[in-house]
């Protein structure tokens, strides 16, 4: 059997490397060996934000004692009683304080969030007052840190509202081919808001104590509501209000007596929270792709975390 001579035209395809991200399924890899693409993978749900805000600090401090005479108690108003023995005595108390934060949150396949972080909180205690008698702490300036940890549920992103956005339209028929292209196009838009709950607990540690009689021996809680917009798919603002009950002991040194003080904080923080990417970015030498890429089968974003990655009209 004779040798088929080719035209001098034809030439036999060779495959070519896909070194500028033409590959569409970004369903690739996010590194060459096993371990670095887990460890890519795991990194990408831990986020660090830092927050700052105003509170409302207020004391509620429920006095009783059998020797009330032996407590910096004094009448400010003319005709005020002096108390008497196991006369309850309900103080209050409050001003602004500021607090700060750092922390660090896991992200639990977008149901659940974990998070731990430092805080320090600046602010005074003004003398307490009930019916013309005031208490009076040896000074009123307070630096307090914490350390807490929070669990919080995510009722609302932007899978939750592709999911009732089916809901919604799940009366249409799938022959109904305008309702199912709204649908779709809706479903593609870019949502960047986030709704959380979350629950907080944590211990206070007195830096600078107003009273060295004052302690916080327990821990305190606080319940919180955070709503969160994305710039990008790493960075993200949030505003978070919340409410904090701190249990304080008051001890006098001179009778074996201890008395509880309650602090309720409600404070509005503001801060910027900023995901680690386990995406890298392309140093592909020609590559100009500035959305998520592959090259081959490892997936490359083009932009910097400050920047959408997958970028609709009129986000260039």
């Amino acid at each position: 059997m004779g040798v088929v001579d080719l035209p001098p035209f034809f030439h036999p395809a060779i495959a070519q490397e896909d070194i500028f991200g033409i590959e569409r399924k970004l369903k690739g890899r996010k590194s060459d060996n096993e371990l670095g693409n887990a460890f890519r993978n795991m990194v990408s749900n831990f986020s660090f934000e830092i927050a700052t805000g105003a509170a409302y600090q207020r004391q509620l401090f429920d006095f009783s004692s059998e020797t009330p005479a032996s407590y910096p108690i004094t009448g400010i108003q003319e005709g005020a009683t002096d108390p008497t023995a196991g006369d309850t005595l309900s103080f209050r108390g409050g001003s602004l304080a500021f607090p700060l934060g750092l922390g660090l949150r896991l992200n639990l396949f977008d149901f659940l969030t974990l998070g731990a972080g430092y805080g320090r909180e600046f602010g005074n205690i003004p003398p307490l007052t009930f019916s013309g008698n005031t208490f009076e702490f040896q000074g009123q300036a307070y630096t307090y840190d914490k350390l807490y940890g929070t669990v919080g549920l995510v009722l609302w992103d932007a899978g939750k509202r592709i999911s009732f956005l089916r809901w919604r339209y799940r009366k249409y028929s799938e022959n109904n081919l305008y309702m199912q292209s709204e649908l779709k196009q809706r479903a593609r838009q870019i949502y960047p808001w986030r709704f959380i709950v979350e629950g907080e607990f944590g211990s206070l540690f007195l830096r600078k104590n107003p009273d060295p009689n004052l302690t916080a021996p327990d821990p305190y809680y606080g319940l919180a509501a955070r709503l969160e917009y994305d710039f990008s798919e790493y960075t993200k603002i949030f505003v978070r209000p919340s409410a904090e009950f701190r249990p304080f002991t008051y001890t006098n040194p001179e009778i074996p007596e201890t008395q509880g003080l309650m602090q309720q904080v409600y404070s509005l923080q503001m801060g910027v929270s900023i995901n680690l990417p386990g995406t890298k970015r392309c140093k592909v030498g020609g590559c100009r792709v500035v959305m998520k890429h592959l090259h081959n089968g490892v997936e490359y974003r083009g932009s910097s975390i400050w920047h959408r990655q997958h970028r609709k009209v009129g986000q260039w």
